[in-house]
This record gives structure tokens, C-alpha cells and sequence, in this order.
């Protein structure tokens, strides 16, 4: 009888688990789909080391037979002749994409929290809304935010850039499913019993359980502010950013791929250290379930 339910589990058992043939599928498509991902950063990274001989050569190449670094060293000259210094466009990028970045988070935080825990009537409608607005691109919505801009005057200023990325209906989608399946009703109740409030229960509470979801919001709200570039709202030269750089750069013809290449490196950095640093608090609070059982 031991012996029969002995080879009853190990039938069950082998029955859940893949076999090694599966791992191997399995984990060499994963490698495939992160090398094609990591290709485009390769090919930038190569073209940049290219010299002028080899960025004629068609079709392109994704090696390099002599890596120089002059595409680097003649940005100095090129960006010198800018009507704005190089550190004003620095600092309209690292602005707008902290506040905007910032806002963005605290809006969708507490939106999701009213539309999870909260008990408004029409919070299902509005959230319905909320869901709709995920269909919308930022190009169907060029010509409505241009003249809503118009009328409050905000024309030509921070303002445009920031505003437009404070309601973020994907922060406020994913941060609303992660309350309603990691954060009980029961918990709030309690803070409620020992006396906590609204903004004592959002700061201590939600805030700290959906860290994996406004870390995500936060990787996404920077990688998208930081390219962000003027959509004709923005006219005045000391207001631009740093892609309005490269793209004046890249306006010079195939002679300045190598150095529109080098910009796009250097722009590549940011977006990429706030990954790496964001990366492991994400896995470790996803690791742990924050209560208690």
C-alpha cells in the first residue's frame, strides 16, 4: 500500500513539473526574446563607435572593424553653438521629468485608492472612464490639449510638459488591481478601530504595500518624460529638452549619424540606471505579501 502511494506521488508530482527538454525550449526562448530586445541598444551603442567610412557602408553592419570615439569628442563643438547652453536643456529635462514623474504617482496613488477601498457612488462609472482613456494615444489627443492649453493660458511653458502626465490612467489601472488583490478590507478597518484616518491610512498603508506598483509607474513615467519633446506647445528655445538637442543634431545628414548616435547613448543612461536602482525594491516587495498570517 506505502508502495502504491509512493508511485501515486511521483506520478503526480512529474505531472506538475516540466521536463528538461521543456526547460530548455522554455528558457531558450526567453534568451531570444532579451537578445532581440537588446539589439536596437547594440546597434546604437556600435554605430556610435563607428567612423564616417563605415556608416556609408550599406547595408548596415552590426560590427564595428575600427571603434573611435571621435563621435563623442565632437559634441563639444557641435552642442557649442547652441543659442541656449547645454546645461539649460539638462535642467528642463531633469525638472520636468522628477515633477511630472512625482505627480504623476501621488494623482494616480489616490485616485486608485478611492476607486479600491472607497465607498463614492458612480466610482465604477468614473473608473469605466478611466479605462476608456487607455485606447487614447497622445496624438489623438494633440488638438483637444492644445486648445484646453490655450484657454488656461499655459502656453510656452513648464506647464505643458507636466500637466498632460499628471493623470496617468495606466498608473491609475495598474495601482487600483494591485489594491484590490494585495490590500484586504480587513487591514483598513483595523487602522480604522485604532484611530487612523484617510491621508494616515493612505501614507502608512498603501503607499508601502503597492510599492511594486508606483515603482512601475515610476519606471514608466520616466522613460516616457525624459524623451519627451515639444509637441508644439513649447516655442520658446529655454524651455526645450534634451531630445530637441539630438534632434537638431541628427537634421545634419547622414555625415552626423555617428554623433546623433552618441547622443543617443548619453540619453540612454538615465532611463537605464533608473531600472537597475529600481529593480531589486521591486522584486524584494513583490517577494514579500506585507501581512502577516
Amino acid at each position: 500500500m506505502a508502495r502504491h502511494r509512493q508511485k501515486y506521488q511521483k506520478m503526480q508530482y512529474r505531472r506538475y513539473t516540466r521536463s528538461r527538454a521543456g526547460n530548455f525550449f522554455f528558457f531558450f526562448i526567453l534568451i531570444l526574446g532579451g537578445l532581440f530586445m537588446v539589439l536596437p541598444l547594440f546597434y546604437c551603442v556600435v554605430t556610435s563607435l563607428k567612423p564616417l567610412d563605415e556608416l556609408l557602408i550599406f547595408p548596415p553592419r552590426f560590427t564595428v572593424n575600427r571603434p573611435t570615439l571621435e563621435n563623442y569628442r565632437v559634441l563639444g563643438a557641435l552642442l557649442s553653438n547652441l543659442e541656449v547652453p547645454l546645461s539649460r536643456y539638462v535642467f528642463n529635462s531633469l525638472f520636468i521629468t522628477v515633477a511630472s514623474t512625482f505627480l504623476s504617482i501621488l494623482a494616480s496613488s489616490m485616485a486608485a485608492f478611492v476607486f479600491s477601498k472607497s465607498k463614492i457612488k458612480g466610482r465604477k462609472v468614473l473608473f469605466g472612464i478611466v479605462q476608456a482613456m487607455l485606447l487614447y494615444n497622445a496624438v489623438t489627443l494633440a488638438v483637444p490639449q492644445y486648445l484646453i492649453f490655450c484657454k488656461m493660458h499655459i502656453i510656452d511653458s513648464y506647464l505643458a510638459y507636466i500637466l498632460p502626465a499628471i493623470p496617468s490612467s495606466v498608473g491609475c489601472f495598474l495601482m487600483k488591481q494591485f489594491i484590490d488583490s494585495n490590500i484586504p478590507d480587513t487591514l483598513l478597518e483595523a487602522a480604522r478601530i485604532d484611530g487612523a484616518g484617510i491621508f494616515r491610512m493612505y501614507r502608512s498603508i498603501i503607499m508601502p504595500l503597492i510599492k511594486p506598483a508606483w515603482m512601475t509607474v515610476l519606471l514608466f513615467g520616466f522613460q516616457a518624460m525624459w524623451s519627451a519633446v515639444p509637441s508644439g506647445t513649447v516655442v520658446s528655445e529655454e524651455l526645450k529638452t534634451l531630445p530637441y538637442v539630438m534632434s537638431s543634431v541628427s537634421a545634419g545628414g547622414i555625415a552626423r549619424t555617428g554623433s546623433a548616435m552618441a547622443i543617443t547613448v548619453l540619453l540612454m543612461i538615465p532611463p537605464i540606471l533608473v531600472f537597475i536602482i529600481t529593480q531589486s525594491n521591486v522584486l524584494e516587495t513583490m517577494s514579500s505579501s506585507g501581512i502577516k498570517e
